[in-house]
């Protein structure tokens, strides 16, 4: 990437407070004061768009470590100045994502960040019990219904803000999903790090 295209990718102007995506002005979007979210706040490295979702893409299907490392050092400087969490989690993957792929890239960002920032990372904080199709091309309310009692925590994380670390955030369902886990084990203040966040909510059909 050159320091061009890191300038016009970087989010910039005004953004939701809660979910991160472009408003006009400063504060909360109109989805997030009507129903808001059970995680507190999100931050991306950038807008998911082309040439970072091929960047994405390479990481995530073809195992192109160095682009992960590249999103894992992106996040890192983006989220300096964010509040600084007491831990870091990955967006868990099931036993067959793993198998397919090899590894979890949300666990390999949130190995980057950590070693960048100092900040300790959990591992298996999350696990993934159920093996759900892709989130891809699902609208938001199948987005809910598919992950529905997929996600489990291991251990308590009584009044800790916690850090989930993803690849890609498109409509918010998964980061949801495991905030309220998150939350039912202790979590004070559950925060999103996304490498890329789509810069438009997905239109409902």
């Amino acid at each position: 990437m050159c320091d061009n295209c890191e300038r016009l990718l970087a989010p910039t102007g005004p953004r939701c407070v809660r979910c991160d995506l472009p408003l006009a002005v400063e504060g909360v979007c109109g989805e997030c004061l009507a129903n808001p979210p059970a995680y507190d706040d999100v931050l991306s490295a950038f807008d998911y768009r082309f040439p970072i979702d091929r960047l994405v893409g390479r990481f995530k299907f073809s195992a192109d470590l160095a682009a992960g490392a590249y999103l894992g050092r992106a996040l890192a400087m983006r989220a300096k100045r964010a509040p600084r969490p007491d831990l870091l989690v990955a967006s868990p993957a099931s036993a067959q994502r793993l198998r397919e792929r090899g590894f979890n890239p949300a666990l390999v960002l949130a190995r980057a960040v950590g070693r960048e920032l100092g900040i300790p990372v959990h591992g298996r904080a999350l696990a993934k019990i159920r093996h759900t199709p892709p989130q891809a091309g699902l609208d938001r309310a199948a987005r809910r219904r598919n992950l529905r009692g997929a996600i489990a925590v291991r251990g308590t994380f009584e009044d800790l803000h916690v850090a989930v670390v993803d690849d890609v955030m498109t409509t918010g369902s998964t980061l949801a999903a495991i905030a309220q886990a998150l939350r039912g084990a202790g979590a004070r203040r559950v925060s999103g790090w996304v490498a890329a966040r789509t810069p438009e909510p997905p239109r409902e059909e």
